[in-house]
């Protein structure tokens, strides 16, 4: 029977067991009919069949992403200083951007580089120099801490006598004063009196979001922060079609509230739509280590963050998050832990211990997304309990945050313990891999050449950060197909090019794996079952 789209003369990579190349595949009614040789795949051809060339381009599964936030892109209209190379640059672009919009009554933003300014904290006098009039709450790149200038602390009434919440920390000058950093949930203090979303506007974030994971052959991904009102969101997208690609959601777990939350949960796991499927929850257990409030088995050097003896921050207390994990696992939901200190991944890897051993062992897909400094007696654990390692690639590299921030704080020893995803592979972990945007690019392949080289990919004449924890394209390619499908539960349909499967392809400008650098390599062409979705211009 002819095909409806034939696409040959590869290389193709199937990202089955075997991790096997063939020449082309050939598509009917949205499923995968033909794997294998050009001369197998062109008997396919027919009078009305579409023919792509691929002319040597790589084709692979459909990229996934198991670990990224689609609704930043309502962050694509705001002001972002992603891309900004220093703070002069950063300052010049809120000056203009607040010019332009002189009737905004918020600058709302973020995307500053911590390593910009002294301790990662800038202060709110280099705010209040540009913006005086009016609030300005801008978020760091990694979402973990906000800049804000005199006005915000003042709307949001934080002064010398607010007190530190229990998940965050208020920076101070030494009268007590607000500097103009505030940590982790210290910036709920003033983002909670900052404008609010509309419903239209996180849809549109959402969809803009979509468009640009397509353009990155994205096909699939895991929204790692799912509430009541983007679960709806998405709900309404998939009844209505705009939702292209097929979307898994991590429920947010509030840490705020307790058990009393898993009913609603719950009924938001019974109320999938197409392909948006509500199966996991997000808990977050950490922060990051560059504020001192990423869980650590020992303290930072010098009492970084929060003074001798500080070893950050456990958002759900140790005990609390093993009794929370054995009831989610008991309704059958998979746990997507954020974890980037050693403390918080012995805590997720000890709550999931805990529930093998109260449920037994089940299809659940637990996986920890971070994994920024493991303790080397917790690496083989991940095999052991079947945990999945959920790597965000693009931080696995030396440079200003490093050297500046993190190293220092760390140690030589911990800093050696960091991104250790070539000790995980050769452990027998499970590997896949999340971009994290906004935070971070999405682009597969700029995340790839940091895990593939430990170099920046921006910087590639960098030393390497631990170089031998540097892991192959193949291992690269494989944890952000059939990985990341595993962890998404799409693995029965998605992930590989097997004949049955859904037809969902990236096809690269090139083969990326003839070149010396992954860096560069632009998606062509996103298909989503069998149909073209994005192409490039």
């Amino acid at each position: 029977m002819p095909a409806d789209l034939v696409l040959l003369n590869g290389p193709v990579f199937t990202a089955d067991a075997a991790r096997s190349f063939a020449r082309g595949v050939a598509v009917s009614k949205g499923r995968i009919t033909t794997v294998g040789t050009e001369s197998a795949v062109s008997e396919r051809i027919g009078p009305h069949t579409e023919v792509v060339d691929l002319a040597g381009r790589l084709l692979t599964p459909g990229f996934q992403d198991a670990h990224v936030h689609p609704s930043s892109g309502i962050n694509l209209l705001r002001c972002i200083l992603v891309g900004c190379r220093d703070r002069s640059e950063a300052l010049d672009k809120i000056a203009r951007y607040s010019a332009e919009r002189p009737d905004e009554p918020w600058i709302l933003g973020g995307g500053w580089s911590q390593d910009w300014f002294p301790r990662g904290c800038p202060s709110k006098e280099l705010l209040d120099s540009i913006v005086p009039d009016r609030p300005v709450l801008l978020y760091n790149r990694d979402g973990h801490g906000a800049w804000v200038n005199t006005v915000a602390l003042e709307r949001g009434a934080v002064d010398a006598a607010t007190p530190d919440p229990d998940d965050g920390r208020i920076e101070r000058n030494a009268d007590g004063s607000p500097q103009g950093t505030l940590h982790e949930g210290a910036a709920y203090l003033v983002e909670q009196v900052a404008p609010e979303d509309t419903i239209d506007d996180q849809r549109q974030g959402i969809l803009a979001g979509q468009a640009y994971l397509l353009s990155k052959g994205i096909t699939a991904w895991q929204d790692a922060h799912v509430d009541r009102e983007t679960h709806d969101i998405y709900r309404s997208l998939a009844t209505s079609g705009e939702l292209v690609g097929r979307a898994v959601g991590a429920l947010w777990w509030d840490r705020h509230q307790g058990q009393e939350q898993v009913e609603a949960i719950v009924e938001m796991r019974s109320e999938p739509e197409g392909s948006y499927m509500p199966l996991t929850v997000k808990l977050m257990l950490d922060g990051v280590i560059e504020t001192g409030t990423a869980s650590m088995l020992e303290p930072y050097v010098g009492g970084a963050g929060g003074g001798v003896g500080n070893r950050g921050i456990d958002f759900i207390a140790p005990e609390d998050l093993d009794q929370i994990v054995v009831l989610l696992d008991s309704l059958g939901f998979s746990c997507h832990f954020h974890a980037i200190g050693d403390a918080a991944v012995r805590h997720a890897l000890d709550s999931v211990q805990a529930a093998r051993a109260a449920n037994g062992w089940s299809a659940n897909r637990h996986h920890i997304a971070h994994i920024q400094v493991i303790h080397p007696d917790d690496l083989a654990r991940f095999r052991q309990l079947g945990v999945a390692a959920n790597a965000q690639a693009l931080w696995a590299c030396d440079g200003g945050y490093q050297t500046e921030l993190t190293k220092p704080v760390l140690g030589p020893e911990r800093t050696s313990w960091q991104y250790p995803f070539g000790s995980l592979v050769r452990s027998g972990a499970f590997l896949a891999m999340g971009s994290d945007w906004g935070v971070s690019t999405a682009d597969v392949f700029a995340q790839g050449d940091v895990a593939v080289t430990r170099s920046d990919v921006n910087d590639p004449g960098q030393p390497p950060l631990n170089a031998d924890e540097a892991i192959s394209a193949m291992d690269l390619l494989s944890a952000f197909t059939s990985g990341s499908a595993y962890v998404n539960h799409l693995e029965a349909d998605t992930g590989s090019l097997e004949v049955g499967k859904l037809a969902d392809f990236a096809v690269m400008d090139r083969n990326p794996l003839e070149e010396d650098r992954l860096a560069g390599t632009r998606v062509a062409m996103t298909i989503v079952c069998g149909q073209v979705v994005y192409e490039e211009a």
